[in-house]
């Protein structure tokens, strides 16, 4: 059995393993402060083309999103999001554990825009009756494998200062957003258009970890006390510092999640020459084919994935994820299965 249904089953990119033994007998001090991580976090600076960005290495996505969202916001301010968003679907109440409701916007692309996250501010502004909306929290890619054009995030960064609310960027699989076919943002626009926003690694090669990057310094000067008091700050940090140092050495974070694009858009094109719909248009590498129950039952023999949302009696949505150490001849044995089941169909 092969398995697509995430992009984090193998453990990482065997540069970061090189890397971690070579380095593993020399003593480095602790808690971030060792020369690999800061190292990486110059490195991440110079391709944000922002100096003054604050970094900090944290070990899971889960994580980021409660540390960051809890630290901004005061004990009666909400965040928004999209009712598909990670936060909302997927954290185990995690951001209503620390006191903050989650507003979601309904959406069928995953996305936010201004006209929804007006309506959501003009529903929640019977002060001091209700929640104080502050935040914004988008994902890209999103949950459902649609990625932010320039224009949609310049929109949105520019009505989130009119409004006075931040905006945080959840990027578990930014490399595969800015990677993708139609993509028209650059690593550096995440970070003009953002408050906030942090750099998926669990789900792109690294071992595990994130770094979440603050473009203003003045947002959180005191996040490193947030980090230790919640247990987010690992005594030996380098293990953190040296996998994104590795990462982002000759853009090889990019280039690993543009493999994974192009063996999702393999499938994604066979699934589509085979005359099969989808349930939402991804260049990313998720995608979310809808088949007969019949034919996902037989695939489902060979290849792990999973059934997503069921569209009728008879069809249902399956997600399929590939990741930056998905085999092509995997992919290739997928599509000759698809097209033989289809044949016989």
């Amino acid at each position: 059995m092969y398995n697509f249904k995430n992009d984090y089953s193998e453990g990482c990119h065997p540069n970061i393993l090189s890397k971690l033994a070579e380095t593993n007998s020399i003593q480095q001090l602790g808690y971030g402060e060792d020369e690999y991580t800061l190292e990486a976090k110059e490195l991440l600076k110079q391709k944000l083309d922002n100096s003054n960005a604050n970094i900090y290495f944290t070990s899971g996505g889960t994580q980021s999103n409660l540390l960051v969202i809890s630290s901004l916001l005061k004990v009666h301010e909400a965040v928004i999001s999209a009712n598909t968003g990670h936060i909302f679907v997927h954290e185990t109440g995690a951001i209503e554990a620390v006191g903050h409701r989650i507003i979601t916007v309904d959406t069928n692309n995953g996305k936010l825009e201004p006209i929804g996250i007006r309506k959501t501010l003009q529903a929640y502004s019977f002060r001091p009756h209700v929640v104080k909306p502050k935040m914004v929290y988008i994902s890209n890619s999103t949950e459902i494998g649609t990625i932010y054009s320039k224009t949609e995030l310049q929109e949105l960064s520019d009505f989130c200062k009119a409004e006075n609310l931040f905006l945080f960027l959840d990027g578990a699989r930014l490399g595969h957003a800015l990677t993708a076919e139609n993509n028209d943002l650059t690593f550096s626009d995440i970070g003009k258009f953002t408050d906030v926003f942090y750099i998926g690694g669990t789900k792109n090669g690294a071992l595990l970890g994130e770094a979440i990057v603050f473009n203003d310094p003045n947002l959180a000067p005191e996040f490193d006390y947030v980090l230790k008091q919640k247990g987010a700050l690992l005594a030996k940090g380098r293990l953190l510092g040296i996998q994104f140092l590795e990462l982002f050495k000759d853009d090889l974070y990019f280039k690993i999640a543009d493999h994974a694009n192009n063996m999702a858009m393999k499938i994604s094109n066979a699934v589509r020459e085979n005359g099969y719909p989808f349930l939402t248009h991804s260049t990313t590498n998720q995608i979310f084919p809808i088949l007969p129950k019949v034919l996902i039952k037989k695939l489902s023999q060979k290849y792990e994935f999973y059934e997503w949302k069921v569209i009728d009696d008879d069809n249902a949505t399956i997600r399929i994820i590939t990741s930056w150490a998905t085999d092509e001849n995997v992919v290739n044995e997928f599509i000759d299965t698809l097209n033989q089941l289809k044949k016989e169909s």
